[in-house]
Order: C-alpha cells, then structure tokens, then sequence
C-alpha cells in the first residue's frame, strides 16, 4: 500500500523568499493573469509570422533562386499571416466576451446588481478589436525578420544561410522574452521555440525541394 508522502516544511530563508515575491507583486500591482492575454497573443503572433514567412521563403528558396520570387512569397505570407491572424483573435476574442457577458448579466440579476456595476464589469473584460490588432502587428513584427535578413543579399546560397542564421536568433530572442516575461524558464521555452522553427523550417525545405524536383 502506497503512503502518502507529507510535504517538507520550509526553511525560514525560504519562507522569507515567498513571502517577500507576494509583497513584490502586491507593490507592484501586477496582474500575470492578465498580462499573460496580451503576452500569449504578442508572442504567439510574432513566433508564427516569423516561423510562416521564413518556412514559405526557404520553400521558395528550395527551388528557385530568385531573390524576387523568394520576397514576394515572404511578403505575400506576413499580409495574409497577420490578415488570418487579426480576424482569428477577433472571432475567438469575441465569442469569450459573450459568453463572460451573458454569464456577467445572469450573475447580476442573480445579485440585484445595477446597470452602473454592469457597465463597469464590461470595462475590465478583454476588447477584440486590440486584440486582433495586437496580433497582427505582433505576426508582421516576426515576418519582417526573415524579409529584411533576404532583402539585400543576391547571392543563392549565401542569402539561405543568412536567412536560417537570422531567424535562429530571433527565435531564441522571442522564447527567451516570452519566458521572461512570463516568469518561466527561458532556456526551455528559447529550446522549445528553436526546435520548433526550425523542424517547419526543415520540412518545408525539403517536401517542396522534392516536389519541384518532379516535373508535371
């Protein structure tokens, strides 16, 4: 029979240390519940616009070498990426404010509350159209990356490495900032990130390097 282990107790330096994070967090009147909204959509968008349009220029890259083609691919990507971004973020950010609405009105005729404390609840609660707008601008920050690394550099294969050498870092710099921010492991979440981008990276490469390859 499996016992149940008891929770050690802490030490004085370490109750110390918690308690002087709440009193930090008190002070400093911080939400992370509500920070973490617009921080999943900020990061979130930039991740993809970044991972998107440098997946569909090394696509584009895979077989065909002109510097051209590989950026308006790339453009095509971050204004159809942030347009599929910003509509997604408002229909899902809109279809949780019903529902917080609806549940708001029933709660306060449950309580006998009036339209003066309805109206002030529906100030607190998340507006769709920032948050369509934040991520949009969050996937063209991350698609402009790759954009820019591709724009000046006409020679094939020295602009692909350029382009994976540039994306690498800002995929380690947005887990990294997305973890700091968030108060979690930044060398898991950089990891993360990183293998992430560049397995879409790897994979677009490689299928539409061995599609090209055949002829219709």
């Amino acid at each position: 029979m499996a016992t149940k282990q008891k929770a050690l107790p802490l030490t004085l330096d370490e109750e110390n240390q918690h308690e002087q994070v709440i009193v930090d967090d008190e002070n400093n009147g911080f939400d992370y519940s509500k920070r973490s909204q617009w921080l999943r959509a900020a990061v979130l968008g930039a991740n993809d616009g970044l991972v998107s349009t440098a997946s569909l220029m090394m696509g584009v890259g895979a077989v065909k070498q002109d510097v051209k083609a590989m950026i308006l691919t790339g453009f095509a990507g971050l204004v159809g990426g942030a347009c599929s971004m910003a509509i997604g973020e408002f229909v899902s950010v809109y279809s949780q404010l019903d529902i917080e609405v609806a549940q708001m009105k029933r709660e306060n005729m449950r309580k006998g509350g009036g339209i003066e404390q309805e109206e002030g609840e529906k100030e607190e609660l998340p507006n769709p159209l920032q948050a369509a707008c934040a991520s949009a601008f969050a996937y063209a920050v991350g698609a402009m990356v790759p954009l820019l690394a591709a724009s000046f550099i006409k020679d094939y294969k020295v602009r692909l490495g350029v382009v994976a050498a540039v994306v690498t870092l800002a995929l380690v710099v947005f887990g990294w900032l997305g973890a700091v921010l968030g108060r979690a492991s930044g060398l898991k979440a950089s990891l993360r990130v990183l293998l992430g981008g560049w397995l879409a990276m790897v994979v677009t490469f490689g299928l539409t390097k061995l599609v090209g390859s055949n002829r219709f």
